[in-house]
């Protein structure tokens, strides 16, 4: 007696269009992830000026400095208790001392944390500050 058997067939698996997603996946967050600007922390709002002057973009970018308020100080988007600013300033100084330090302080800033950290800033050694500031409505 004769039973019939059936043929079996070599497993196969076409991996040729999950290559092309995985390539496509990968060229997707690739480009995301390059474009992505880095989003400062604190979020503040520049004073504006008429008499402030744009300067030459430096060959390395500065240390920033952030002030909202006496609870939100940052530096190089690190928080920093008022207190501890000159301190860490002078650590970011060592750690980066090709580095210059420039101060952004939000509008609504209370003009007494803002003296304190300009006197932490002289306490830590540092003279001259660049201050970030936005132009006037209307003013290129």
């Amino acid at each position: 007696m004769q039973f019939y058997t059936r043929k079996r067939r070599n497993l196969f698996v076409n991996v040729v269009s999950l290559i092309d997603i995985l390539a496509i996946l990968l060229i997707f967050f690739i480009v995301t992830t390059t474009f992505r600007k880095k989003q400062p922390q604190v979020q503040i709002n520049l004073p504006e000026s008429k008499e402030a002057e744009t300067s030459p973009a430096p060959s390395t970018e500065p240390v920033v400095l952030r002030v909202k308020n006496s609870d939100q100080i940052s530096l190089d988007d690190k928080p920093v208790a008022l207190d501890q600013l000159a301190y860490a300033i002078q650590s970011a100084r060592e750690d980066h001392p090709k580095r210059s330090i420039a101060l952004q302080a939000d509008r609504e800033a209370p003009f007494g944390v803002v003296v304190k950290v300009l006197d932490a800033l002289k306490q830590a050694g540092i003279q001259d500050v660049p201050a970030f500031t936005q132009p006037e409505p209307g003013k290129p």
